[in-house]
């Protein structure tokens, strides 16, 4: 069965009552992230998400958001295509009404904004660095060959200490 694309979920709409819950199974397109000067797309374009939401007893809903989709961007340090899994699990809660620590960001009228927590969820998971692969080498920072592929025999002679330059001024007899 095909998941229903979604970018705003109608909470009121589930006519939960206290104590219950649904599990929903949707798809939504997260916006890309921006990462170190760079640009980073969520793969697939529509991600499979699930979404877990109960009522609470007294109003208010607790929330629990899943889903797995690929960082695509350059790689951080050799700049070729990089595109690592990210698992996502993110809870929210709103209890309106109870103070500023109980209520989300995300809903506002019983209406969830689920674009916004899963670009957020989603960027709050990703990795520190997004690497073409764990060991990644990089690039040379003398003539920027790709290390990966130069291997460990690339090297570049040392310029001489600019330090010591007046030194070779001297004129010995």
């Amino acid at each position: 069965m095909a998941a229903a694309r979604a970018h705003q979920l109608d909470l009121a709409g589930l006519r939960l009552g206290a104590g219950e819950g649904r599990r929903l199974e949707l798809e939504v397109e997260i916006a890309p992230l921006e990462l170190g000067g760079e640009r980073y797309a969520a793969e697939p374009a529509r991600v499979p998400v699930s979404i877990d939401v109960s009522r609470m007893l007294g109003g208010g809903y607790a929330l629990r958001l899943g889903f797995q989709a690929s960082l695509a961007g350059p790689c951080m340090r050799c700049l070729k295509d990089a595109a690592p899994r990210v698992h996502v699990e993110a809870r929210e809660v709103d209890r309106p009404g109870e103070g500023e620590e109980l209520e989300s960001p995300y809903v506002r009228e019983e209406m969830l904004d689920l674009a916004a927590w899963a670009h957020d969820a989603f960027a709050l998971a990703a990795p520190v660095k997004i690497l073409c692969r764990e060991d990644c080498a990089g690039l040379c920072p003398v003539c920027a060959a790709d290390l990966n592929e130069a291997g460990p025999e690339h090297a570049h002679e040392r310029p001489p200490d600019p330090r010591w330059a007046r030194l070779q001024e001297l004129e010995l007899e």
